[in-house]
């Protein structure tokens, strides 16, 4: 969800007290760049399309997260979802990280693609792509030249450490 030029607001509530404070994000949510070639839209507001899809892909979301369509004070109409303000993001130093730790982050990764990939409707993917091979052999074509960039990055890999430019040890 790009946000450059769209508004953004921060919504501070108040618990019990000023020590318990729920800080919200209200971000405007503009029409998907398909939109004007789809014969109808799929959800009521832009928002709405934001939350759905988020909810698609993340295994839990946020409980705040939802959306809404406000008037402005200049009488236009904008979609908002609206979600708790935090950085739930997390990261490694993958460069400091030991084989013990790469595997454990592989696997998280690999949580997270599984999550992205639950947004994909099969049967709809399936009719898109039709019978041809064509997109069988693009895929093909890329996993070759993929497998070649590694065997090549990996080779040059060897070749610092022989040459001494990079330290390796044996965990």
């Amino acid at each position: 969800m790009g946000s450059v030029g769209t508004r953004c607001w921060v919504v501070l509530l108040l618990g019990r007290d000023a020590q318990d404070p729920l800080f919200l994000q209200a971000k405007e949510a503009g029409p998907a760049v398909l939109e004007p070639y789809l014969s109808a839209p799929g959800y009521a507001t832009a928002g709405e399309r934001v939350v759905v899809g988020q909810r698609l892909m993340q295994t839990a979301s946020d409980i705040f997260l939802g959306w809404q369509r406000i008037t402005g004070i200049d009488g236009a109409e904008r979609d908002f979802y609206i979600r708790q303000l935090r950085d739930w993001k997390g990261s490694i130093d993958v460069e400091a990280i030991l084989p013990s730790g790469l595997a454990r982050y592989a696997e998280i990764c690999g949580i997270l693609a599984r999550a992205h990939a639950r947004s994909g409707d099969r049967v709809a993917i399936a009719a898109y792509l039709g019978s041809s091979p064509a997109f069988d052999r693009a895929m093909v074509r890329f996993a070759e030249q993929y497998a070649d960039r590694n065997e090549r990055d990996h080779a040059a890999l060897r070749e610092a450490i022989g040459g001494g430019r990079v330290v390796a040890t044996q965990a």
